[in-house]
């Protein structure tokens, strides 16, 4: 019997920071298994096996003290918004060890969440959503006071891993004048990293201090999404980008992935009510632009998309055959498939919302 790659991914990576510290730099890392020593490997010759012992040993002489260097914390807070992730928040914390200080706003989790940010060496906040269009990631931004310049953006879904570190620590070490910086969230689904399919999209995640806001959209009547669904971050100042991007993978498997994407059908829905009324997203949006950077140009995309009665196998062929995500197989298939069903759910709830309400009361 075949075990489920995302529960059998998870088992693997999943490794519990329980007893570590992010600030004593002694949490676990993430990484690959090196080469097996050649005295492991039955039927080689003895000549081939004491050559191939020589040149194992000479390369882990000459790694050793390159991958022992402790290397720099950053001048980065690390602001993690959570609520019931602890399938997810050990992989996440467990690379956070290049942060000067890791933030984690919890929304009063019923699950080992705050205990596990806790024992990583994170600071914890609690979060009550008093309602309004100012949520989680905002609130922390505004209220929360911060030692550091410049704040990372994460998901407790979300991995950084070293080489994002480190292009992180030569972006800041170059004195930079930008004030935000695009990253890619390179989209893993079902225990495979997704280089196909074009589902992995670029996000403002890095940003400096005091120069940056989530951008304001609709209120949703009886909303109970605490967090920022899809709201980009707006920049006051240039933007750059990083090349290496963040590891986006969920681990709490496909039920909670997929319930999750309806409830943010409804708010897309009311998003695209607001669109279709005022011919914006908001009082302070993102403005869709075809020659702007990458988060306007997908605006400018999703405006167009939103009048076509073919939208949803419009993205179906977008994901599936366009960017090739049939290459990936089956999950393949069925990541373009949930895209789809989404927005099949959006355009029924917006259908809905035109018809003036909840029509299930009616026969």
């Amino acid at each position: 019997m075949r075990a489920n790659p995302i529960t059998a991914t998870s088992t693997h990576l999943a490794r519990s920071v329980t007893g570590s510290s992010l600030r004593g730099r002694s949490s676990a890392r993430i990484g690959v298994a090196g080469l097996r020593p050649t005295s492991e490997l039955p039927g080689i010759p003895a000549f081939w096996r004491t050559t191939a012992t020589f040149w194992f040993s000479l390369r882990q002489s000459i790694r050793a003290p390159f991958s022992n260097r402790v290397k720099p914390t950053l001048p980065v807070t690390v602001l993690i918004a959570v609520r019931n992730e602890e399938a997810n928040l050990p992989r996440c914390l467990a690379a956070l060890d290049r942060a000067q200080r890791v933030l984690v706003v919890d929304s009063n989790s019923t699950d080992d969440s705050a205990k596990i940010a806790a024992a990583a060496g994170a600071e914890v906040v609690n979060y009550e959503h008093p309602g309004g269009l100012r949520k989680k990631r905002q609130w922390a931004l505004d209220t929360l006071e911060f030692q550091t310049p410049w704040v990372l953006l994460l998901d407790a879904d979300e991995v950084v891993p070293d080489a994002l570190w480190d292009e992180i620590e030569q972006a800041l070490e170059e004195s930079t004048t930008h004030d935000g910086f695009l990253i890619t969230k390179e989209f893993h689904f079902m225990g495979k990293r997704f280089r196909w399919g074009g589902f992995s999209h670029a996000a403002v995640l890095l940003i400096r201090v005091g120069k940056a806001r989530f951008e304001t959209l609709v209120e949703v009547p009886g909303d109970t999404l605490d967090m920022e669904v899809h709201e980009r971050v707006q920049v006051n100042g240039s933007i750059g980008t990083l090349a290496t991007p963040v590891i986006h993978e969920d681990f709490k498997g496909l039920e909670a992935y997929i319930d999750r994407h309806n409830r943010y059908s409804t708010w897309d829905a009311h998003l695209r009510l607001h669109f279709l009324e005022t011919g914006t997203h908001g009082s302070d949006a993102v403005r869709p632009r075809l020659l702007g950077n990458v988060q306007e140009r997908r605006r400018w995309l999703k405006s167009l998309a939103v009048r076509t009665p073919i939208e949803p196998w419009l993205w179906f062929f977008y994901h599936y055959i366009l960017r090739l995500g049939f290459l990936h197989g089956r999950a393949g298939l069925i990541a373009a498939q949930i895209r789809r069903q989404y927005i099949i759910n959006a355009r029924a709830k917006l259908y809905e919302l035109r018809l003036g309400g909840t029509q299930n009361d009616q026969p």
